[in-house]
């Protein structure tokens, strides 16, 4: 037992020494702190409203309904959005827009941000030509599309013949609320937040299983080829040097994994108090969107990386051990890749309907459930027998691959020359 130890330690140290590791376990939780609050702040920051100029060619008092909107939109601070220039154009809308356009992106009190042209043609289709310095924020140009989407309504409805204000409620856009029903109860999750929190826990398992997976298979072909792995199955057993390898590799997977579970829980949970760490109002903190990631989500993510990681890396050894050379290693492991691949897309296609039968039945497929049961987890309840089933089932089948690559691998190891074929290796398990 000392001995695996000591190759899980070796292991472990070696990789989360290395500055690699080190800067991507940080920069996740910098990054989704950023995430968060960056945009909140930056919105504090932007104090000065857009200088808005309306090149007004339509007849009636649509001009002055849509100076009035953009006159009276707000920022979540408080604070007026946009200063607005009202032009009378009469026919000559071409040539007042280029006379101002000249003077947008310029500074001093004559510069504006941008040119919104109105004329008749526009608000009838609904169409209108916005020319400003920055119109590749979809954010900005969804603000001023709603700031005057009420008055160009109220203009088409008066030249129909109808009053606006009885029909004006009657034209109110759809706006479904969803709201996550867990266990008879309702959360506080809407249906965007739990479908973000299932792709990002689906894409974060899928590569970290690629990633550590690839990085045992590295291992033992390096040290196979080096010769190293015969010096170290003389102070042990080859199945103790690929326990230790498998676990030391998939402690490191574990560690980053549970930094980054740990701070996504802390800053969606947390998000108020965090907020008044960067001096945010309350309102600031209440506006920031961001999907709950709850505690019991984190403990089945990595409960069911710890038994996919051993079933796939445990694999990934059997493979790196008939194999020379590393790209003859990633050649051979294109099984296993597929079935991780197919794994992935499964559970893409899954996210329609988390409850249905075929989720169920993938759920208890060892090869999938990794990657199916966190992601079906966070999407539905799932019951506490079918949860432990599950994991039941993906942990027997983990021994028994276990058993299996240990087995040959013991062998393999220490054979060099031509890859053997699959004959062979299955003389060697039937030996064993």
């Amino acid at each position: 037992m000392n001995k695996i130890r000591a190759v899980i330690w070796r292991e472990f140290i070696e990789r989360v020494r290395t500055r690699a590791f080190v800067l991507s376990t940080l920069l996740f939780p910098v990054l989704m702190i950023g995430l968060t609050f960056l945009p909140a702040l930056l919105e504090r920051r932007q104090t000065e409203p857009k200088r808005i100029a309306i090149v007004d060619g339509a007849t009636g008092e649509v001009g002055v309904r849509v100076t009035d909107a953009l006159s009276a939109a707000k920022r979540e601070t408080g604070a007026n959005r946009y200063t607005v220039t009202r032009v009378e154009a009469g026919n000559r809308v071409p040539e007042v827009r280029d006379s101002l356009v000249k003077l947008t992106g310029t500074s001093g009190g004559d510069g504006f941000d941008g040119v919104l042209v109105l004329d008749d043609a526009s608000v009838a289709s609904g169409r209108l030509e916005y020319l400003g310095v920055n119109v590749t924020s979809p954010s900005e140009m969804q603000k001023l599309e709603t700031s005057m989407q009420v008055a160009l309504r109220t203009e088409r409805l008066k030249r129909a013949g109808i009053d606006p204000y009885l029909a004006l409620p009657a034209l109110r856009e759809v706006d479904l609320q969803t709201r996550k029903v867990t266990d008879g109860r309702l959360s506080g999750e809407s249906g965007a937040t739990s479908f973000i929190i299932a792709y990002l826990m689906g894409f974060v398992l899928y590569l970290a299983l690629v990633l550590y997976g690839n990085q045992v298979m590295t291992s033992v072909v390096d040290e196979k080829s080096n010769r190293i792995a015969e010096v170290l199955v003389s102070s042990l057993s080859p199945f103790q040097l690929m326990l230790g390898k498998v676990i030391g590799v998939g402690s490191v997977g574990l560690a980053q994994l549970g930094i980054w579970g740990v701070t996504a829980t802390l800053v969606t949970t947390y998000r108020a108090p965090l907020a008044k760490l960067f001096g945010l109002s309350a309102n600031a903190a209440a506006a920031i969107k961001m999907p709950e990631f709850r505690p019991d989500v984190l403990v089945v993510f990595l409960v069911f990386f710890v038994l996919g990681f051993l079933l796939y890396a445990a694999a990934y050894a059997a493979i790196a051990a008939l194999c020379n050379s590393p790209q003859e290693a990633q050649q051979a492991n294109s099984p296993i890749t597929m079935m991780l691949v197919a794994g992935f897309i499964s559970m893409f296609s899954l996210l329609g309907d988390p409850s249905g039968s075929m989720a169920r039945i993938l759920s208890f497929v060892p090869m999938f459930s990794p990657l199916i049961v966190p992601v079906r987890y966070s999407l539905a309840p799932l019951s506490l027998a079918e949860l432990l089933l599950s994991a039941g089932i993906l942990l027997g089948t983990m021994l028994l691959v276990v058993w299996i690559a240990g087995k040959i691998y013991r062998v393999g190891v220490l054979m060099y020359g031509k890859r053997p074929r699959l004959s062979e290796v299955w003389r060697w398990v039937r030996a064993a």
